[in-house]
């Protein structure tokens, strides 16, 4: 049996620049972060300003809602860029950094576990090594190694009482069972680790417009949603006023009645359906409840989606289609 021969490829052999190329690529594939890493990311910004400086991405954990820098570099770790990782932190208010260089100096790895350890409830570090390889004259394959991992922490404000830190430890123990199920077996998520919180929310295909999530909410009620959310209210309300439309349709493909709601008040408009619900049900009632909660998330991933895709389709059709406004006269 022959083998080929393994050659590692520096990045810049692959990618002319860092800021020109790499990262503009690395924005578009985030898909491989997230995996890697067990976070949802969703790219909110390139070249992101923090203040004097600016950051190489910008995105949010969308099972958290936290802000995420991600600051690549060519070569090895360096001085100058852990203090930017901080800087940047700092400035942007972000919860997590991902340092993304070829090569993870010892010293600085030493620096990353303390920082790590130290602010562990208010900032998590990764420390990731690119590499690309080829066997002989293949195409070229890409590759992450993580060296540095955050501490377990709940990243979440203080509470005042040992009652609120009782009930927050719940949801942790409750969300992380949930999540490890909607990964491991239905590939539903890249997410790992539950936060103590009575909510978490989903990408979708299409995560830019809706989401999905799940949450314990007032009232003793559980509730699984799809939650449209493009960034404009008008726009929001308009893809809901389609569905709207369709809503026995779609009540009937879904097998239940969900409720509508286009949530005046808020910027996003809602599609969810609810039980009765408390996180703190006896454990067997909390299995249910999780059961209860993976089919109705599984459910609504396959029968929204096509009526959603219509919807935007639709209004995107309607907004170029409006005539535009009469010229104003020159004063």
């Amino acid at each position: 049996m022959e083998f080929g021969k393994i050659i590692e490829v520096p990045l810049k052999e692959v990618w002319a620049g860092e800021a020109t190329h790499f990262t503009p690529w690395l924005a578009t594939n985030l898909e491989l972060l997230s995996e890697k890493l067990g976070l949802e990311l969703e790219l909110e910004g390139v070249e992101a300003s923090a203040g004097d400086f600016s950051a190489d991405i910008i995105a949010k954990d969308v099972a958290t809602n936290r802000r995420v820098i991600i600051e690549n570099q060519f070569g090895g770790t360096d001085h100058r860029h852990l203090g930017q990782i901080l800087t940047y932190s700092s400035v942007l208010n972000a919860n997590v950094v991902i340092w993304l260089v070829e090569k993870i100096r010892p010293e600085h790895k030493s620096a990353i576990d303390f920082l790590n350890h130290n602010l562990k409830d208010t900032l998590q570090i990764f420390a990731v090594e690119a590499n690309v390889i080829r066997i002989d004259d293949s195409k070229p394959a890409f590759g992450l190694k993580v060296v540095c991992l955050p501490a377990e922490s709940a990243i979440a404000s203080p509470t005042a009482s040992a009652e609120a830190t009782e009930t927050q430890e719940k949801y942790r123990t409750y969300y992380q069972s949930l999540l490890d199920e909607l990964r491991n077996v239905h590939r539903f998520t890249n997410a790992r680790a539950a936060q103590p919180q009575n909510w978490y929310t989903f990408a979708s295909d299409n995560s830019k417009v809706y989401k999905y999530s799940t949450a314990f909410a007032q009232g003793g009620r559980v509730r699984v949603e799809t939650y449209i959310d493009c960034g404009d209210k008008a726009r929001n309300e308009a893809i809901f006023d389609v569905l709207f439309a369709q809503r026995e349709t779609i009540d009937a493909a879904y097998g239940a009645q969900l409720e509508w709601d286009k949530l005046e008040a808020k910027r996003a408009c809602r599609i969810a359906i609810y039980r009765d619900g408390d996180i703190d049900a006896e454990s067997e009632v909390l299995v249910e409840i999780k059961r209860w909660v993976v089919n109705n998330l599984l459910r609504m991933r396959q029968i929204l989606p096509p009526f959603l895709e219509q919807a935007i389709v639709r209004v995107n059709a309607a907004e170029h289609a409006q005539p535009p406004g009469p010229d104003l006269e020159q004063t």
